[in-house]
């Protein structure tokens, strides 16, 4: 497997989190399976080589071409049996309505073809059919360039990136007075714009966090707990299976068989 990342440019720094690049192989008789875990940041996803299905209780389903995997509080899982390509463009969730228009909300826990919201049918053609990586990362990057519609609001941007630097162990009403709002009306406006209440959006952050940070920890389920702003281990054990569908011990103790190549 193959997998990297690339800084935006200064120009779509503040809207783009990363893009990054994921390879590898797959057959008939050795099948691929990916899990997604929870995340609060949207993603472009151009699938230039092979196509996978979402695993499902009833029934494997075809996944898009070129789309939105959406920021979401669930896990999911597919599967392919071919040799695939996939681009990826990780966004901050308030890029949505400044790239598109639309809030993010429209697409928490959707995963919607990239055609059904933009009119520019020759972006997903230039991306599946270029010759390498490279002239993905040059032809997405001047697509998002110029389809910049506004620019992010500075009190929102301001918000979601002081919950990202303090790992999502935030006081919620502290950050509501801080616009001048209410409790109920900030969470409202939040909600609209990145797809979550803050509440929810601190608890994807802080779990992100712990998985990124989970190698200098120590072993102890608690002390990681505590270390995160947890109230208790049982509190920490819910929403990390909620958002992983494993347990912590399952997760560290390397037992999780489908692990994401980008937590």
């Amino acid at each position: 497997m193959n997998y990297y990342t690339i800084k935006p440019n200064n120009k779509l720094a503040d809207i783009v989190r990363c893009f990054w690049v994921f390879e590898g192989v797959a057959s008939e008789e050795n099948p691929y399976i990916h899990r997604t875990l929870a995340s609060g940041f949207p993603e472009l996803l151009f699938h230039y080589q092979g196509i996978f299905e979402e695993l499902k209780s009833e029934k494997p389903e075809k996944s898009f071409f070129a789309g939105v995997h959406g920021q979401t509080n669930q896990f999911s899982r597919f599967i392919i049996k071919e040799k695939f390509g996939i681009f990826g463009v990780q966004l901050y969730p308030y890029a949505l309505s400044t790239l598109f228009s639309i809030s993010a909300a429209e697409f928490t826990n959707k995963q919607p073809q990239l055609l059904s919201f933009i009119k520019e049918s020759e972006i997903e053609e230039k991306m599946l059919s270029a010759i390498n990586n490279t002239e993905r990362l040059y032809t997405i990057t001047s697509f998002l360039e110029n389809k910049r519609q506004n620019l992010p609001n500075v009190e929102l941007t301001h918000i979601v990136n002081e919950i990202i630097n303090k790992n999502g162990i935030v006081n919620v009403k502290e950050l509501s007075e801080k616009c001048f709002l209410s409790h109920r009306q900030f969470e409202r406006k939040f909600k609209a714009q990145i797809g979550f209440s803050a509440k929810t959006f601190s608890k994807l952050i802080r779990f992100n966090a712990v998985l990124k940070k989970s190698d200098s920890l120590s072993p102890s389920l608690t002390e990681m707990a505590y270390s995160f702003g947890y109230y208790d281990q049982s509190h920490f054990i819910q929403d990390f299976k909620q958002f992983s569908g494993y347990t912590p011990r399952q997760f560290f103790s390397q037992c999780a068989d489908e692990l994401s190549w980008n937590y």
